[in-house]
């Protein structure tokens, strides 16, 4: 093989354990707005009929409200976790693609992880807009992904 052909190698590891780098930091607080959400629809919801998203309120229906939503969460969050993680080993780009394109990262990541989790979570105990709750979700992750993550630093390993 010409040492000029990148290889593609990848193992079960890469898929259940990140590097250790700004992937994970993401994995790492992506998984906090999860487990925020999680555990406020667990602390507030007395009964599935009030969970607003209709397919993890089929699955509390089905297999009760602590199971149900277990399984929802870990069927719905896997594949993200998985995606993340085997982009942890092979996106390894030159700084000055890696910067902007981490930052575009994050503001995507951020009003998606808000919309998903953040609205979610909030909307058991803060009557506020769904728009004001994914806005300030969007900026809590944002500023924490900025201070974890710091793009804007030159790594070797992402």
């Amino acid at each position: 093989m010409n040492e000029k052909e990148p290889c593609l190698s990848l193992s079960l590891r890469d898929l259940a354990i990140p590097r250790n780098n700004a992937w994970m930091k993401r994995i790492i607080l992506a998984s906090a707005f999860i487990f925020f959400d999680y555990a406020s629809t667990l602390a507030f919801c007395r009964n599935f009929y009030e969970e607003a998203n209709p397919l993890a309120r089929v699955f509390m229906e089905n297999f009760g409200i602590f199971s149900g939503l277990t399984l929802f969460v870990l069927l719905v969050n896997v594949p993200i976790y998985v995606t993340l993680s085997i982009d942890s080993h092979l996106v390894r780009l030159p700084s000055r693609i890696a910067v902007p394109s981490a930052v575009l990262v994050d503001v995507v990541f951020a009003w998606w992880i808000a919309g998903v989790h953040f609205v979610g979570g909030s909307s058991w105990f803060w009557a506020a807009p769904d728009l004001a709750r994914q806005v300030l979700g969007a900026t809590l992750y944002l500023g924490l992904a900025f201070v974890l993550t710091r793009p804007w630093r030159k790594t070797k390993n992402g």
